[in-house]
This record gives C-alpha cells, sequence and structure tokens, in this order.
C-alpha cells in the first residue's frame, strides 16, 4: 500500500504504522470559554502521551432533526474563537462546511474542512473545499459502501489538492441504528488516510423525540477495534459534561474519561506496531 503524507498538518501522517492521531472537541462552539477548557486540557493529556491532536468543533450545525435544536453562536463569532484558540494553543484546526461558499470562508479560519457525512456525494462542495488548499477531511455517507469513497477522494484531488482524509462513521442499519464494518478501512486506506468516528457510529437517529440517541458506553469498544485493523487516526467528540451540551450530548465522551482512554489505545497500537500484520 502507497505510503500518503498529509502535507498541510504535520500532525496528520499516513505511513501504516506509528502512532495514531486525534481529532477530538466538543460537537459544536458553544462559547469561547468552553472551547479553551476542552482544547487546552486535550492538548496537555495528548502532549503527554505523544499523540498528535487536531481540535474540532462545528462553528454551525446545519443537519438538526427539529427546527429549534441549537445550531450556533454565529458564524463569524464561532470561527473567530476556533482562530484564538489555534493561534493562543498552537494546534491545528478544523470544522465543518456546508455550502459552497462557506469553504472559502471558513478556510481563513481553520487548517482544515470536515465535509459532513450527507454531503459526501455533493461534487461542487467537495471541489470547492478542495480549491482552498485546505485538508479535507471526507465523511463517508451512512449510504455508501466504502469503495464508493474512492470517487470522493478523486474530487478533492482533481482540484489539485492532495490533502484528503476519510472518516468512517457507521452505516445505516434499519431506521434508528449504525454499524461499523471493519474491513472498510483497509478497503478505504487504499485511497486516502482512514478516521475512525467513534462518537456519530454509535448514533441512534430519528428519534420520535427528534433528539438523536446514542450509546457513549461503547466509544472505548470503537476506538479499540478501530485501532486494531489500522485505522489512522481518531475522531472522537468530548465535552466536560454531556448531559448539558447542546449538540450531540447523547454521544460525547465525557472529558475527564479521555486521558484514561488514550493511554489504553496507545498501548494497542504499541502492541500493533511491535507485530505488524
Amino acid at each position: 500500500m502507497k505510503t500518503r503524507v498529509i502535507e498541510n498538518i504535520p500532525q496528520i501522517r499516513h505511513t501504516g504504522s506509528g502512532q495514531f492521531f486525534l481529532m477530538a472537541g466538543p460537537c459544536v462552539i458553544e462559547s469561547k470559554e468552553l472551547l479553551f477548557e476542552v482544547a487546552g486540557q486535550l492538548k496537555e493529556m495528548t502532549d503527554r502521551l505523544q499523540v498528535p491532536f487536531i481540535f474540532k468543533s462545528s462553528y454551525r450545525k446545519a443537519n438538526r432533526s427539529r427546527r429549534d435544536s441549537f445550531t450556533g453562536i454565529g458564524d463569524e463569532l464561532a470561527l473567530d474563537h476556533l482562530a484564538e484558540v489555534r493561534k493562543a494553543l498552537g494546534i491545528p484546526v478544523i470544522t465543518d462546511i456546508h455550502s459552497v461558499p462557506e469553504a472559502a470562508m471558513a478556510a481563513a479560519y481553520v487548517d482544515a474542512l470536515q465535509i459532513p457525512a450527507f454531503l459526501c456525494r455533493q461534487s461542487d462542495l467537495l471541489e470547492a473545499a478542495g480549491d482552498t488548499g485546505k485538508v479535507v477531511n471526507v465523511k463517508k455517507g451512512q449510504f455508501l459502501s466504502p469503495e464508493a469513497m474512492e470517487h470522493a477522494v478523486g474530487k478533492v484531488r482533481e482540484t489539485g489538492n492532495p490533502n484528503v482524509l476519510i472518516t468512517e462513521r457507521g452505516t445505516t442499519f434499519g431506521y434508528q441504528d449504525l454499524i461499523v464494518d471493519y474491513r472498510g478501512i483497509p478497503v478505504m486506506k487504499q485511497f486516502a488516510p482512514v478516521v475512525m468516528d467513534c462518537t456519530h457510529s454509535l448514533q441512534q437517529p430519528n428519534q420520535p423525540s427528534g433528539v438523536t440517541g446514542g450509546r457513549p458506553a461503547l466509544i472505548e469498544t470503537i476506538a479499540r477495534a478501530a485501532i486494531a485493523v489500522g485505522a489512522d487516526g481518531l475522531f472522537i467528540e468530548t465535552h466536560p459534561n454531556p448531559s448539558v451540551a447542546k449538540s450531540d450530548g447523547a454521544n460525547m465522551l465525557p472529558l475527564s474519561r479521555m486521558e484514561a482512554m488514550l493511554e489504553r489505545l496507545c498501548a494497542i497500537r504499541r502492541t500493533i506496531h511491535d507485530f505488524p500484520a
């Protein structure tokens, strides 16, 4: 398998061995104080464990089940907060985009752009993200096969931008559940570095209440399996108190549990590195 390197963010490397990287943060930007609290603690623990770290938070949520769901604090204000975290802590940051005009707008503040799973086939959005020259993380649609992601990656690379990631986030199973097929990770690694979304893959969507459910007790299970089969990175949304989070609280990992979990995942990665397949 050909080695690929993500040039624009040195924290991300695709070598087939070595340490995984972590993409983590609260689901959506609720306040500057929350961003600095979470980003600061994550930076401290990942520095200690030598886990490359990219901070993630959405400046706006566009995919909401109910009209009265929280969507954000305002685009410009939220992006300003992300840029402040980036500069003050010296860490790369990533956020979602949902439409073509957002690509250039958000790119002025962040190091990487994320394409939501439901939008992963939108050619104009992928091309606009690629045109920014930023790293583009494309989340695999819940409705797509791993093999189909080759075409999504190709749309970005055809802009001349080689810096593409794929994130696995589960496959629709019935109306209200998702499953993870780990066979997809080595398949997609043929196209780009692969990240495992350990939180959204445990969603339970389409609930009658209009609020998505989840199974956060299984986050470490998903992460362990992903590391064991060779995922290059992990995506984990986290919050100091998920029960009061304004978005996706049912899926997020309590921040207090992150460091111990990362220690165990690093041990698994070392074992895999010592005894490669």
